[in-house]
């Protein structure tokens, strides 16, 4: 120290003193940053192993005996990962090593789920739906706690839930109200018994209120303009997004035009005469080798098809057109038959438009019975009645209510027959220089030039099978359950169902030009079909789980998503 200088008044070396006082804060501030990122770290590691386990475990989530099961051994085995950031004592450093849950329930580690907000546990396989994956508790030692005595993260864990989330795919983009829902019903989940209703005919009419029985359009991916939803409904392998097995979402309006799309199916190419280019793609709008209808057209290259209508006095024995829903034998006497005859409707159906049949209660229906006038169909097409035992009672789909085969059953045994050259009567003349066609003739149609007469079902895309999306829309539309209108909404789908294309689209009256009465005083006025109806026979549910190589109809799509 200089000479002179106060001791009192040496500030030399201040900063070393300034600095030990501050070591400790700098200490702790470092140590709280270092702490943080290790917490932060590890919470990353947990979450992260719950979100794949959870995605893993959902993957397995398909409704068949053992999904629980094997959903938590595919959580179990995800996340057996390590947790480097964890110092809490555990020697392997492994986040999660609970065993798999040996059923489905909504405790422990592994929870399942019916819905996503986890109001309603799962207990079975089938209702599984969600899964839920929860992370055992790691800990976070302090690097402070040599300083401040038991400082840690405390336990920390991670949460992760996800489904799984399907469409189908190569679908036409078609709905339908559920044509047997109560009118008072307020379920829109209400379950459609597909099984017991096999074969049974369903008259679907477009319209705007939503009805039972009202079909209608879906959104496609297409875009919305009339000629994209022709080339959706019409082409052989549909256009557009595949649409979720869960939900749909409707489309506004009815465009006539539309219609023809559907009838391609018939070998019917409508307005135009031909099938829709979109953005310059060409589609191909394939009939079925077996068009079957009760239309005929002009002998020759005329493509212009018109119904086959008697008069006042023959209008029974020239269309079918039965006056109660009964069989021809006795209405019309043992042995009557029209001369051109398609596949026809429910005999409850097939009496007029509005039909009389009965079902839940509802009088008219939409929905029928199954019993068709097979003996007239037969006489019609083949000379004789229907001789029992020619088709199965289990062919071609499952076992209908009848002793006789339902109208898909015949449809497929003479495609069969068509295909092989066998069928007898495949174009049969209908007076006056026209003629009816069970099977497409060449240069008068869309098919593909590997299958000029049309596709082969069975062995190739079935034109006359659609699978429709149903809905309960008298729930839908019901305001305790949100808007009463369908449009702009995701709807929740109760099922998938195969349905028969039965005939084409066109109106028909009970008999052609000069009206008046006919036997029995018949009113030929009366109308039998309209040209927005369309009517169907059920073949049963959708295969939702058809892939490209294992179903020709439709293509499913499965993939896992998170959902919290």
């Amino acid at each position: 120290m200089p000479r002179g200088v106060s001791f009192l008044a040496d500030d030399r070396g201040a900063i070393a003193a300034t600095y030990a006082i501050a070591v400790l804060g700098l200490v702790a501030i470092a140590g709280v940053g270092f702490d943080y990122a290790r917490m932060a770290g590890m919470h990353s590691e947990l979450q992260n192993g719950a979100d794949q386990a959870a995605l893993a475990a959902a993957s397995q989530l398909d409704k068949s005996s053992g999904a629980c099961s094997r959903a938590s051994a595919a959580a179990v085995g995800m996340l057996r990962n390590v947790t480097l950031l964890a110092n809490d004592g555990d020697p392997d450093g492994a986040a999660v090593t609970f065993d798999p849950e040996p059923s489905c329930d909504a405790t422990g580690f592994i929870r399942f789920w019916q819905d996503r907000d986890r109001t309603q546990a799962a207990t079975t396989d089938a209702q599984a739906r969600f899964v839920e994956v929860v992370t055992t508790p790691r800990v976070a030692r302090y690097a402070l706690t040599p300083v401040v005595d038991a400082f840690n993260s405390g336990n920390m864990r991670a949460r992760a839930m996800a489904g799984i989330g399907s469409a189908i795919c190569r679908v036409p983009p078609l709905m339908v109200c559920n044509p047997a829902e109560p009118t008072s019903n307020t379920n829109i989940l209400l379950p459609f018994d597909v099984e017991n209703n096999v074969g049974a005919g369903m008259q679907l009419v477009a319209n705007t209120a939503y009805e039972p029985g009202t079909f209608g359009f879906l959104e496609t991916g297409s875009g919305n303009a009339a000629n994209q939803l022709r080339a959706a409904l019409g082409w052989d392998v549909r256009r557009g997004d595949c649409v979720s097995i869960d939900g749909v979402e409707t489309k506004e309006g009815l465009t006539a035009s539309v219609m023809d799309a559907i009838n391609t199916r018939f070998d019917m190419l409508g307005s135009g005469g031909a099938c829709p280019d979109i953005g310059g793609v060409n589609g191909q709008c394939s009939p079925s080798v077996n068009v079957r209808k009760d239309l005929v057209r002009s002998n020759g290259n005329n493509s212009t098809w018109a119904v086959h209508e008697g008069n006042k006095f023959n209008f029974n024995t020239e269309a079918y057109r039965p006056l109660t829903n009964a069989t021809y034998d006795s209405q019309f006497g043992s042995g009557t038959f029209p001369r051109i005859m398609g596949h026809p409707r429910d005999m409850c159906h097939a009496v007029s438009n509005s039909g009389v049949c009965s079902f839940n209660g509802v009088n008219p229906s939409r929905m029928g019975n199954g019993q068709w006038d097979i003996n007239a169909y037969w006489r019609s097409n083949f000379g004789t009645a229907y001789p029992s035992g020619t088709i199965a009672t289990n062919s071609y789909q499952a076992v209908s209510r009848n002793t006789y085969p339902t109208r898909y059953q015949v449809y497929r045994w003479e495609a069969e027959r068509i295909a092989a050259g066998t069928l007898p009567n495949v174009v049969r003349s209908a007076g006056g220089g026209q003629s009816a066609y069970a099977q497409p003739q060449a240069g008068q149609q869309r098919a593909l030039a590997a299958s000029p007469y049309g596709r082969v079902p069975g062995t190739d895309l079935d034109r006359r099978r659609l699978s429709v999306a149903v809905l309960n829309c008298k729930a839908l539309t019901n305001p305790a359950n949100g808007p009463t209108n369908l449009n702009n909404r995701e709807l929740p789908v109760t099922t998938w169902i195969d349905i028969f294309m039965v005939e084409p689209i066109i109106a028909r009256n009970r008999c052609g030009p000069g009206g008046g009465g006919g036997p029995g005083g018949t009113d030929c006025n009366i109308k039998y079909t309209e040209n927005t109806d369309v009517y169907v026979e059920l073949i049963g549910r959708t295969d939702i789980g058809g892939s490209s190589g294992t179903n020709l109809q439709t293509i499913r799509r499965d993939m896992p998503y998170l959902v919290e």
